[in-house]
Order: C-alpha cells, then structure tokens, then sequence
C-alpha cells in the first residue's frame, strides 16, 4: 500500500506522561498505522495546558497551527505561534505551555528509534 489516510474520526488518543491540559491524537505511527520511521501527532493545548520539564528522546518538530504555546530550552524561552515551527535535537530539555485564555493546536513530527 503506497497511500494510507487516517481521518482525524479514526485517528488513536494517547496520554503522554507529564502532559496536564493537553489532547493529544496519533495521525501516524504507533499500533494503528504502518509508518516506521517517525510520529505525526495533533496536540490540542488547553488554556493553562502544559508538558513539563522532560528531554526529547528523538528529534522532534512542533509545527504551531493554531493559538500561542510558549516554548522553553536551555533557558531560552519563545513565544510560538501560527505556522511557526520549533525543532529540537535528541535529549533536549524542553517545556511547552499554553498561557493564553485561548486552547492551542500544534503537529508533533517525531522521529523513532
């Protein structure tokens, strides 16, 4: 098979560990898709939404598509909105909040192992 389409209806909620306010949808790859080389998930952010303090095990892209999450690294803390987007290398420290009265929804491309 050479196309897969996964409807957002269809698609897989998981729940990551240390994320508090946050949606999360598998669009491709973990046990319901074929993909084997990376992750794309829709993450919604709640008002006050967050991920704590965690390293990212895989490269890893945030892709911004709606509202204003705050991202922080190393110090260095951003403000990311509408098609921004955000890479990180494997083991980075990183922080994501939603500190807006608005939710937020962003794509999280993940590379696996």
């Amino acid at each position: 098979m050479t196309m897969r389409v996964t409807r957002l209806a269809d698609a897989e909620p998981f729940a990551p560990v240390g994320h508090e306010g946050v949606g999360p949808v598998r669009l491709q790859g973990g046990s319901t898709t074929p993909t084997t080389d990376f992750t794309v998930a829709l993450s919604h952010y709640l008002p006050g939404g967050k991920a704590e303090l965690a390293p990212q095990e895989f490269e890893t892209v945030y892709v911004v598509l709606s509202g204003e999450l705050v991202m922080e690294s190393d110090g260095d803390e951003q403000a990311v909105g509408p098609h921004d987007s955000v890479h990180f290398t494997p083991g980075t420290m990183r922080t994501v909040v939603n500190r807006t009265h608005l939710p937020a929804s962003m794509i999280v491309i993940r590379a696996v192992a």
